[in-house]
């Protein structure tokens, strides 16, 4: 078995170069130019867009970006839709509750339990996401050529709806 691992360098190269990491790192490089482009977004407030510059905004923290519904959710369908526990979800709402993108409220369908909503400001913070994921598509597009960019696109929602 070793000696069917103990390949040269130049057939090891797979590690390196296999589709799940190339899709880890190009998500990762969106993810820090759409934050990169919201801490320089005027519209976003100077406290919110100095911790982003400063990284303290995370692509766990866009996340309730990504999936928290404009009408509110309860802090176990955001954490399902998010795929991650509802205690991970739960300090990230602290988090950005702490920050005054997201508030608490009474759910009016059932007085026990309650609602993760934006606040006015965490509205603004989602125009400016959404905003700077327009633009780094925009980039991408040029990047890799508009041709190239609908096929990764068709390819992407493929797969990931597979």
């Amino acid at each position: 078995m070793l000696d069917s691992l103990a390949s040269s360098p130049a057939e090891d190269g797979w590690r390196q170069t296999h589709l799940g990491r190339l899709l880890g790192h190009a998500m990762r490089r969106f993810d820090a130019r759409v934050l990169q482009l919201m801490a320089h977004n005027v519209e976003v407030p100077l406290a919110l867009s100095n911790l982003a510059a400063r990284d303290q905004v995370t692509a766990a923290h866009v996340h309730i970006t990504r999936h928290l519904a404009l009408s509110g959710d309860r802090l176990t369908d955001l954490a399902q839709r998010a795929g991650m526990t509802k205690q991970a979800m739960a300090n990230l709402v602290d988090q950005c509750e702490a920050w005054g993108l997201v508030t608490r409220e009474a759910d009016p369908l059932d007085a026990r339990a309650r609602r993760v909503c934006f606040t006015p400001v965490g509205l603004a913070w989602l125009q400016a996401f959404r905003d700077a994921v327009a633009q780094a598509e925009a980039e991408f597009r040029a990047e890799v050529g508009n041709e190239v960019a609908t096929v990764v696109t068709i390819g992407l929602e493929a797969y990931a709806g597979g």
